[in-house]
């Protein structure tokens, strides 16, 4: 199946123990804390074991007529006792194993999270948003759930059954053989269950992700859904996918409530065995009353845990595909981290060079042509260049070069001499700011989304960053807000016009005070008028800034002092604007090109 949905390939599907063993790093500072709720939980299933051999005494000695009523009494007196100390067993087990539980579900959930923050931006091109939601929170909640409850509860079911069985065949060998015949069936029968619901399990889960990816972007994507219409189509869409899901858990549930039957039935059936067994035992004078309701009791005992036995298996089982899924992402390298021996410039300058510089994505197939080849550029120290070509010419993808958001394929980039590679990519990205096209705000106020990237400063300095920043954007209409830059706007900005969300995001990258600056398109969706303000005031703020701006309006090349023009992943030229309207005619009809383009977005705009 398709990467992007976070499916795992058949082959190569870790064992429940291997996938279990993984968790030993996170389980071991907890660890005594679990050991002493295991002993509460196994003590309580003793206890729970004890009374039957209670009532095989009161049989045997106190039952009869030269029985004594307070021997009755006592025998009352044991079994309360020995019910409340098992209450209190029980609720001491969940003191011991919910707090360390939880810490260790955050604990994985942080990691994976700064996991996240790491892995480069190709991985997250790949998977959708809604299997990494999943695997962060549903996924890691079955993990804390099991851990508190079904992993502690396997085992102590496991051995009260053992520990039943022992005490069945210290009565009679004959009703302990009896009942322990019937655990065949059910061994044989879990075999085959442990391959069909882990299969069904893992496909649930997966489904579960891509249905949060399909609600992730009907929510995001609102807008142009009630704006096309397509509400009736994205419904279909989901419907069938919420169906899907549906018939997977209903396989799922069918899967485990046959072998719950089968867990249930099975001992139901030697219990009858062993009463015709036990009866003619008793009326052949081999087997006591009183060790035949103990047997009898005990097995009444053991009904509950060997009925759990099924749900418990099922949710270790569902544990595991979930820790599966967790590790999946775990375990995908960082192929973009900072060196060993990171370097940096001793006076950093802002000197941009890109040698050489070829790049394809890392899936694309190994004879596909390069997106970008041997892009040659050298932008000095307060340069700003201009990088204009046609829809397609790999303009963008350039960009995401500099702050090594992508890696380069083949050659370099280089910040003041120092190949980007070699930099410590914390102080990379604080030299290197960037504006995308499609902004990208957070749910936060104006303020903090505008200081995200500045360096730390006094106060007073922050202050006069932050209002240095707004201006030059020309994102004043943030002061008019209800509460002015410390208004919270909505996921994404969505709250904003397009034009107000790349202001704010313009603002962001001036207030980062980078030596570089990479701009991809940051005036598309502003007015004439405001976009010859904000050209104006750019010119003054990036004096000394050396600046890579990404052109779709001929009155953005103007701002530059160099245009390199893309044509095709190469660079066809580079010179003034004047320069090249001169002498390349490619050149000339890409800006031709940008006028008529800007000339329609106007006429539309009116």
């Amino acid at each position: 199946m398709a990467i992007q949905q976070g499916h795992a390939p058949e082959s190569g599907v870790p064992t429940l123990r291997q996938t279990l063993s993984r968790l030993g790093p996170f389980v071991r500072p907890i660890l005594p804390r679990l050991s002493l709720g295991f002993l509460c939980a196994l003590s309580a299933g003793i206890i729970a074991l004890t009374i039957p051999q209670v009532l095989a005494w009161l049989v045997n000695n106190v039952l009869h007529a030269d029985g004594r009523g307070s021997d009755v009494w006592l025998a009352v007196a044991l079994v309360g006792g020995l019910g409340i100390l098992e209450a209190v067993l029980v609720f001491l087990r969940r003191q011991f194993v919910i707090t360390p539980a939880a810490r260790l579900e955050t604990e994985m959930r942080v990691r994976f999270y700064n996991h996240l923050q790491q892995l480069p931006v190709a991985f997250h091109d790949r998977w959708g948003s809604g299997q990494l939601l999943s695997r962060s929170m549903s996924d890691l909640s079955l993990l804390r759930r099991w851990l508190a409850f079904g992993a502690l509860m396997l085992i102590v079911a496991t051995v009260t059954v053992i520990t039943g069985l022992v005490l069945m065949f210290s009565s009679s060998w004959i009703l302990g053989t009896i009942y322990l015949v019937g655990a065949i069936p059910i061994t044989i029968r879990a075999f085959y269950f442990r391959n069909t619901f882990r299969a069904a399990s893992r496909l649930s889960q997966d489904q579960a992700g891509d249905l949060a990816t399909a609600v992730e972007e009907s929510v995001h994507g609102i807008r142009v859904i009630k704006a096309f219409g397509r509400g009736k189509y994205m419904y279909d869409g989901f419907q069938n996918r919420a169906k899907q899901l549906r018939d997977t858990e209903i396989v799922k549930a069918r899967t485990l409530g046959n072998f719950v039957f089968f867990v249930v039935s099975i001992p139901e059936i030697t219990l009858a065995a062993g009463l015709v067994a036990g009866l003619w035992l008793t009326a052949q004078g081999q087997l006591s009353v009183g060790a035949l309701v103990a047997y009898f009791a005990t097995a009444a005992v053991l009904a509950g845990p060997v009925e759990g036995l099924g749900m418990l298996l099922g949710m270790t089982l569902t544990t595991k595909t979930a820790l599966d899924r967790h590790f999946e992402v775990m375990d995908t390298p960082n192929t973009i981290a900072s060196p060993a021996n990171a370097r940096t410039p001793e006076q950093p300058r802002g000197h941009l060079e890109l040698r050489d510089v070829q790049f394809r994505f890392p899936d694309a197939k190994p004879d596909s042509t390069s997106i970008l080849q041997n892009i040659n550029l050298d932008i000095i120290p307060g340069e700003t260049m201009a990088l204009v070509g046609m829809t397609g010419s790999g303009k963008s993808t350039l960009l995401h070069l500099i702050p090594r958001l992508y890696e380069v394929t083949s050659g370099s980039v280089l910040i003041d001499g120092i190949d980007t590679r070699e930099w410590d990519l914390t102080a990379l990205r604080r030299e290197v700011a960037v504006a995308f096209e499609d902004t990208i705000l957070f749910s936060s106020s104006i303020r903090d989304n505008v200081l995200l990237g500045a360096p730390e400063l006094t106060e007073k300095e922050t202050i006069a960053l932050l209002d240095e920043a707004i201006d030059t954007a020309q994102a004043g209409f943030a002061r008019e807000l209800p509460d002015s830059l410390d208004t919270v706007i909505g996921e994404e900005g969505l709250s904003l016009s397009g034009g107000q969300r790349q202001r704010i995001a313009l603002a962001r990258a001036i207030a980062a005070k980078p030596r570089v600056l990479i701009l991809d398109d940051p005036l598309s969706a502003l007015d004439v008028r405001t976009e010859e303000a904000v050209t104006e005031r750019l010119r003054i703020t990036l004096a000394g800034t050396t600046t890579l701006i990404v052109a779709h309006r001929p009155s953005t090349v103007a701002l530059a002092d160099r245009v390199a023009l893309l044509r095709e992943g190469i660079i066809d030229d580079v010179g003034t604007h004047s320069e090249l309207l001169e002498r390349n005619e490619h050149y000339r009809f890409v800006i031709a090109s940008l006028e008529e383009e800007n000339a329609d977005t106007v006429i539309q705009g009116a």
